[in-house]
């Protein structure tokens, strides 16, 4: 894995808690915090995680995993808390939306309480799902967004939504140091190949001679944030001053179709695979892209990985899973 130089580490090693810090992009972050000299505590209940992305960390003397569901109080000792608990893809977060939502909400409020009782700084990992199926476009953080609260997908959206107005009501009310990023669509190493997520969906069928699985007729958009910009992202937004609450877009702004994203992979990957269209599921939002310039403006920071590159970097990850595991690596729930 290439590793962004930090831009913001502090000189003062801390102490730090990363919810679902198991799932893929909380073992990146946990890595990313271990590397700039941090103590960190992963708290994770392993629903739609693995301990297989921790499992060459354990036993390191600044590093300690605690099996643990946020939606129960949780009393530890630390300085900040990136809280990103939270099933993120269509497949998890629908299996049991009555937990989905709980986790967002409960496990906010938990998280919240524990910061408010520390006075630490805490992050929202959030997400550009609370803009629905928006009726601007590119998605500016002053855009409402237009979702819809009954759908199939509101677990999640609407979850994500209340937790937003959690962490600003304990800023107002409490003037507690919150931090609110909106995540677009984030890939690369130790996703798993059945999480839904359209990458690693595509990577993987092309690579086993499937079929790629496009919903609709292709045309919607998507932007793609290789992992490592986003931790990037994540840690500078954590460090700055206590009056920039955010929220904060973080992702990529190059749009591409899943058509092109498509052909992209089956490129990469040599595969011959075809195509398999299928009904566009319910609520699926028809275009996303971020503006960025906030967190141009705020962190300094835009995407450093292109898509071309970080897809390599994600097809080499899978095919050596592939090669390991091998007819196991499925996709789907």
């Amino acid at each position: 894995m290439t590793i962004i130089e930090p831009r913001t580490a502090s000189d003062t090693r801390q102490r730090i808690l990363v919810t679902g810090g198991a799932g893929f992009i909380g073992s990146h972050l946990t890595r990313r915090l271990l590397e700039m000299g941090h103590e960190v505590l992963v708290a994770d209940n392993f629903y739609s995680s693995t301990r297989r992305n921790l499992e060459d960390l354990i036993g390191q003397p600044r590093f300690e995993l605690m099996r643990h569901d946020v939606t129960f109080p949780l009393y530890v000792e630390v300085d900040q808390i990136y809280h990103l608990a939270c099933p993120a893809s269509p497949i998890f977060y629908q299996r049991d939306p009555v937990q989905t939502t709980k986790t967002c909400v409960h496990g906010s409020i938990n998280m919240l309480g524990l910061a408010k009782r520390l006075r630490a700084r805490i992050l929202l990992a959030s997400t550009s799902e609370v803009y629905g199926d928006p009726l601007e476009h590119p998605q500016h953080e002053s855009n409402w967004g237009n979702v819809n609260p009954i759908g199939i997908r509101s677990c999640y959206d609407e979850g994500k939504r209340c937790a937003e107005t959690l962490f600003f009501d304990y800023y107002r009310q409490h003037a507690l140091p919150i931090k609110v990023a909106r995540i677009f669509n984030t890939y690369g190493p130790r996703m798993l190949a059945n999480d839904g997520r359209v990458v690693s969906s595509f990577v993987v069928q092309a690579l086993k001679g499937e079929p790629l699985t496009v919903f609709g007729d292709g045309k919607q958009t998507r932007s793609f944030c290789y992992v490592d910009d986003l931790v990037e992202g994540l840690i500078r937004l954590m460090n700055t001053p206590p009056d920039e609450p955010g929220p904060v877009n973080l992702g990529n702004p190059g749009e591409f179709t899943m058509l092109e994203l498509a052909e992209k992979v089956l490129a990469l990957t040599g595969s011959t695979s075809g195509i398999d269209h299928r009904p566009l599921p319910s609520d699926d939002p028809v275009r996303r892209r971020p503006d960025i310039s906030t967190a141009q403006e705020l962190l300094a920071w835009s995407p450093a990985v292109g898509l071309d590159e970080g897809l390599k970097r994600t097809v080499d990850y899978f095919t050596g899973l592939l090669q390991r595991d091998g007819s196991r690596l499925a996709v789907g729930p």
